[in-house]
């Protein structure tokens, strides 16, 4: 049988980062076994769920790669085969219609608190064999077993066994005519042919229920992996206050879509001491059988680390197009400026992200808007400053551009005026980006281009001498 395996999201909001590790996880264990990922969109909420998360979850997973053998699944297109299931159980007496209004029903429940019991349906339609008929409090329960165990092997948490007892006929059909996640689920992933069910550990008490139905419906059951939460740095539940929580979030924050991936493939997983993985690397390593039981916690600085690993290690030309997406992003018009990618190799040592990048590079992009008036004063009003502009003006104008002949442009200027490096590059720095902080000079000169660096040495020797 292929190996079958889908990540199923409510679209009542963004990617969080769990589900994408979540969604990462079970597109590993299908490819590393040569099976199919499927994608299924849980849009049967129908006050919460929205066009506009539908296609957040989309374009999330689209960005990190996380490609479905299939076109996605909409539950709300399968109303159909939920009520042909539903009333096959009916008719095969698994599962009834039963009448209870909403005030019946919570006088049901207060009455078991009462008596010190587990708030639950008593089972009053059980064995009525009530008819259809058109009442507002409609709905069909399934016949829960009364006795014995439901027990699975967990491919995380091991053996997990739940007595019947602690469960209800619970509703499959809702008055409203749409069907209930439990059961919704089970006809999905039965007609989809899933084989593992890989999902948070949330929905280990929903495990039980649908394990009953599907011996109802006569259908295999899959494998389940129920994976451990993901904390923040203090051990509470991932939340916006203390980090971002949508993966686009990320994306807007100047992070990596494999820096992602491979900081998320870490959160629960590992395989002895590695850090860095290849994708790869992921899909031949990779075994949902090795998660841990415990929650992970959500770092960060670690994250931040992994990002900048990428930008300098990656080619830079194949980090081109989500640069240029901050680019624009921060309003830059590249149009008239350097390569991005040459961009890339003078700012990828100094920062961590791509939006810090974004930044950085704005003064190659336009006009210096502001000049840092403690640079000016310390590196262009001093006695060596204009004569070190001049010199490198006249060597400039004719010289290679590129960033090695213009480091010996600066050499030639340092031996000829007898002066160290540092009163070369400094006035040069601040003629070029109005600041006394860049990369190398060599290449803060060479990416402004020549017109341009020429132009700035005007401005600068002018400022200097004002």
């Amino acid at each position: 049988m292929t190996v079958r395996t889908r990540f199923a999201p409510s679209p009542t909001g963004f990617l969080h980062i769990g589900g994408a590790r979540t969604a990462l996880y079970c597109w590993l264990e299908a490819r590393r076994r040569g099976g199919e990922f499927l994608l299924r969109i849980e849009d049967t909420d129908r006050e919460r769920s929205t066009d506009a998360a539908v296609q957040a979850i989309v374009d999330a997973m689209q960005w990190l790669d996380l490609s479905a053998d299939q076109a996605p699944i909409f539950q709300t297109h399968r109303l159909e085969r939920y009520k042909q299931v539903a009333l096959e159980l009916v008719a095969a007496g698994k599962a009834y219609y039963a009448y209870e209004t909403k005030e019946e029903i919570e006088a049901m429940r207060e009455a078991a608190m009462a008596r010190g019991e587990k708030p639950r349906y008593n089972g009053y339609y059980r064995e009525r064999n009530e008819p259809y008929r058109d009442d507002p409090s409609r709905v069909i329960r399934f016949k829960n077993p009364l006795e014995g165990s439901v027990v699975w092997e967990d491919k995380v948490k091991g053996r997990v066994e739940w007595s019947n007892t602690e469960l209800d006929d619970l509703v499959i059909f809702r008055s409203d005519g749409w069907p209930t996640y439990n059961f919704a689920v089970v006809v999905d992933d039965i007609d989809m042919g899933i084989t593992e069910v890989i999902r948070g550990d949330d929905h280990v008490n929903n495990t039980p229920r649908q394990i009953n139905i599907y011996h109802a419906l006569g259908a295999k059951v899959p494998e389940f992996a129920h994976l451990p939460m993901i904390l923040d740095k203090e051990g509470k539940k991932l939340s916006k206050r203390t980090n971002s929580v949508s993966v686009m979030e990320y994306r807007e924050n100047g992070f990596l879509p494999h820096a992602i991936l491979n900081y998320l493939v870490r959160l629960g997983w590992s395989h002895g001491d590695q850090e860095i993985f290849s994708r790869e690397e992921m899909i031949r390593l990779f075994d949902v059988a090795d998660v841990n039981k415990a929650a992970s916690r959500f770092d960060t600085e670690k994250l931040l680390w992994l990002n900048q690993h990428y930008l300098k290690t990656n080619d830079p030309q194949a980090l081109v197009p989500e640069f240029e997406w901050h680019l624009a992003r921060a309003g830059i018009d590249t149009r008239n400026g350097p390569a991005p990618a040459d961009v890339i190799v003078a700012l990828r040592d100094r920062v961590q992200t791509f939006k810090d990048m974004a930044e950085r590079a704005r003064i190659w992009y336009g006009p210096i808007i502001e000049w840092d008036d403690k640079a000016v004063t310390k590196h262009l009003k001093n006695d060596s400053a204009v004569q070190v502009l001049q010199a490198a003006r006249e060597l400039l104008v004719n010289c290679e551009w590129k960033p090695e002949p213009i480091h010996r442009v600066i050499e030639q200027i340092a031996a000829k005026l007898e002066l160290g490096m540092g009163k070369i590059a400094q006035p040069l720095r601040v003629a070029m980006t109005g600041t006394q902080v860049s990369p190398s000079i060599d290449h803060t000169i060479y990416l402004a281009g020549r017109e341009m660096a020429l132009k700035r040495i005007d401005d600068a020797v002018a400022l200097a001498q004002s």
